[in-house]
């Protein structure tokens, strides 16, 4: 029975995707690209203008034998590779390899669901040139670079280092920051901390000497100079002022009250996954990756290289409805929240990474995961939920406490203390930043 056929990058998203269209489709994986550029020589035309040299791999040849054998009797053939560069390319290469003689169709999709797949089928398009090319620069732009600078680094670094699109700039970076630190200039900065003797105790920390704020690092320069109208506490003045204030009473010089109010950030993208897995389940950058490619292809996340901080429709009402049940209807603002990326040239071909619809909570595909894939596919589901919520509210209370330290110059030292308390969780009933005050959206 002739079957139309469905091609896919991955053998785990082959799996998922056969599952999901039935018995009525054939699917297989053309295991990531099937061409590339050969290993030897620059294999670019730098003189007809940059023509690249492809060539089918040595696995890509047995691929495109089993592809061909697949497509014997199929009567339509999508390409269904990523959404992206890479994935395209990789489109343009099954067409120009497989030369297929029955329609051929690119099918796309941001989640490997039912409802996605299905979708996808039925809304194709043709394969986009322009991220071809755009691929195509990309790995010619590896060539140019790497085949010039790799054999600096092989006599200078060691043998097997490579240099191309992106090692060469970032040596650039690591070596000028490395600079920067040789050149810097270390100086000693000290701060007092004044315990109090209430019940319970809290921590003031010293802000001013006669009306002078006490400096901290952002005030030194690289040179190690201190800006001008800040009070520099050196080792043997913080032992003096310290020997000075010990005992003495505190008095309070000011509370002041102000409202609390802290939005919820945007759902996640590439980096800002990377970074808040790197920071809340100790994972590396290529760790969070290999985990999330493997969550996109079971079906439980959408796409996972994006620069896109939006959700679509269908995704914020389902989120919206789950934050209603969940969280009660009091958490949930009048109107969805909507986030622009403030990365520049962003690829906002996708959504911002999200559990695929219908939504899952993490209790119900627990039994699914490993420990690190749930800990991942949680981060996310948080994320995504509390990126809809309404701010989260309460009081912060600043205290201002002085004293005059018994020195030579009876110095005024005022020490402060600030605390915040909710009233409104908001947010936070479901997702709580690392180091919230002073973290900035990475989107």
């Amino acid at each position: 029975m002739s079957r139309p056929l469905v091609i896919v990058e991955s053998p785990a998203k082959a799996k998922t995707i056969a599952k999901l269209l039935g018995k009525d489709y054939s699917v297989a994986a053309s295991v990531g690209h099937i061409a590339d550029l050969p290993k030897s020589g620059l294999q670019v035309n730098v003189e007809a203008d940059f023509t690249a040299n492809y060539e089918v791999t040595e696995r890509g040849a047995k691929v495109i034998k089993e592809l061909k054998a697949a497509m014997k009797d199929a009567p339509v053939v999508y390409l269904a590779t990523d959404e992206d560069r890479e994935g395209e390319a990789i489109s343009y290469h099954l067409v120009q390899y497989l030369k297929p003689k029955v329609p051929v169709k690119r099918m796309v999709f941001h989640e490997i669901t039912r409802k996605a797949i299905e979708e996808a089928v039925r809304d194709t398009r043709d394969i986009d040139q322009k991220l071809v090319d755009a691929a195509e620069a990309r790995r010619v732009l590896d060539r140019l670079f790497g085949y010039t600078l790799s054999p600096i680094l092989w006599r200078k670094v060691n043998r097997g280092l490579s240099a191309g699109r992106v090692q060469s700039p970032a040596i650039r970076l690591v070596v000028e920051r490395e600079q920067e630190r040789m050149d810097f200039v270390v100086v000693d900065y000290w701060d007092l901390a004044a315990v109090t003797a209430t019940t319970p105790s809290f921590k003031a920390v010293l802000s001013t000497l006669n009306g002078m704020r006490v400096a901290a690092g952002r005030d030194f320069d690289s040179k190690g100079v201190a800006k001008d109208g800040v009070a520099v506490v050196t080792k043997e003045r913080a032992e003096e002022l310290t020997a000075a204030l010990t005992g003495s009473d505190l008095a309070v010089r000011s509370v002041e009250e102000k409202p609390y109010r802290k939005g919820p950030k945007a759902p996640f993208i590439t980096s800002s996954l990377q970074q808040e897995a790197g920071n809340k389940l100790r994972l590396s950058a290529g760790e969070v990756m290999r985990i999330a490619q493997g969550l996109y292809e079971s079906g439980y996340i959408s796409y996972m290289r994006t620069d896109n901080v939006g959700l679509s429709d269908d995704a914020i009402a389902a989120v919206r409805d789950e934050i209603r049940s969940s969280y009660g209807a009091e958490q949930l603002p009048n109107e969805p929240r909507t986030y622009k990326s403030k990365v520049k040239n962003a690829q906002e071909a996708h959504e911002a990474i999200r559990p695929t619809l219908p939504l899952r909570s993490p209790d119900s595909v627990k039994a699914e995961l490993n420990a690190t894939e749930l800990n991942v596919y949680r981060l996310i589901w948080q994320r995504t939920l509390a990126s809809q919520m309404n701010d989260s509210l309460g009081t912060t209370v600043t205290v201002k406490l002085g004293a005059e330290a018994r020195d030579t110059h009876k110095t005024d030292c005022e020490f402060a203390a600030s605390g915040t308390t909710i009233t409104f969780a908001g947010y936070r009933a479901v997702y709580e930043e690392i180091d919230e005050d002073k973290s900035d959206d990475d989107a």
